[in-house]
């Protein structure tokens, strides 16, 4: 017999996760301040998962290319996805190419960083001389 008294959750997404173990507690602050943001913003970040647009070992990949990234650094998502993709049947050889080309993401760093380093070195080295030049912006 249903329970037509019980109130549906207004975050089934989020207690979906959480009872999945696939909950980050660095997720829960958002949840306890915001709880229909937080359902609305894993429903968006979700969708492609859901909707089976893509395969799930395709899936895993893309979740260990976030989760590794740079900008993410989340090693229990890496390590979560990682185990699942290699469940899926994903070889060695892929998961490393998922991360060879997230390890590109922090080129950028380099890439902006290493011409000012060799503009400042120039401009350190004009100073030493005791020229007064100014090193351009």
């Amino acid at each position: 017999m249903k329970d037509t008294n019980r109130t549906p959750s207004a975050t089934p997404l989020c207690d979906q996760l959480r009872s999945a173990n696939q909950w980050n507690a660095n997720w829960t602050p958002f949840a306890e301040l915001d709880p229909e943001w937080t359902e609305r913003f894993m429903a968006m970040a979700l969708k492609p998962v859901l909707a089976g647009v893509l395969d799930p070992k395709t899936v895993e990949f893309l979740a260990i290319a976030v989760d590794a990234a740079c900008t993410h650094m989340y090693a229990p998502g890496v390590r979560r996805h990682i185990r699942k993709a290699l469940e899926l049947g994903a070889t060695r050889e892929e998961i490393l190419a998922v991360l060879q080309l997230t390890s590109v993401l922090g080129i950028h760093s380099m890439s902006l960083g290493a011409p000012i380093l060799q503009e400042e070195l120039a401009a350190a080295q004009v100073r030493s001389r005791g020229h007064a030049e100014t090193p351009a912006p």
